[in-house]
């Protein structure tokens, strides 16, 4: 009978998770990366222009965008209002402004997301090699178990051969003491 197996603890649980000791966290590649998750840091800045820097590229952001351009040329264009005239001056430095604060912050964002995804390939090459190293664990058990099995079963086969001429022993016993008592 063989002892129950006791849970394998990781080679670097995430610290104060209580769980990390007796599974295994299944993130703990992750750890060592972890001042990369936020693309600009984590005070309340870089929170904020991450969150500005993604809203870039959403439809909200572009339909929201088009509908005001459109509203502000018609409003100049038709007469209603006269505080960008046609060639729409105001407009283009207000699309200057909001490139020039873009740019950098995407860029930024795209800079910080490379690094990110590096981290994860490291990561994930990690958590493989770890599998790895776990299957051959199991292969070089199930070996060991395999040659104990095997060993048991030829001490069985030896012992039933044992008991087999043991009984063939008794049996002949048997039968010379019956013939010798049948004689007298």
């Amino acid at each position: 009978m063989t002892p129950p197996a006791t849970p394998r603890t990781p080679p670097n649980p995430i610290p104060g998770s209580a769980a990390a000791p007796a599974t295994g966290h299944h993130l703990r590649f992750l750890q060592p990366h972890q001042h990369l998750n936020s693309a600009f840091g984590q005070d309340w800045f870089a929170l904020k222009a991450e969150a500005f820097a993604r809203f870039f590229g959403t439809p909200v952001f572009l339909i929201g965008q088009t509908l005001l351009v459109g509203v502000w040329i018609a409003l100049n264009a038709f007469g209603f209002f006269h505080f960008d005239v046609y060639p729409f001056i105001l407009l283009n430095l207000a699309f200057s402004l909001q490139a020039a604060y873009a740019a950098p912050l995407i860029l930024l964002a795209q800079t910080r997301q490379a690094d990110r995804d590096k981290m994860h390939i490291e990561a994930d090459a990690l958590h493989r090699e770890d599998l790895a190293r776990a299957s051959e664990e199991r292969q070089i058990l199930s070996a060991e178990q395999s040659a104990i099995m095997l060993k048991l079963l030829e001490q069985n086969t030896r012992l039933t051969e044992l008991t087999k001429e043991m009984t063939e022993r008794v049996e002949a016993l048997t039968a010379e003491l019956h013939g010798r008592l049948v004689k007298v």
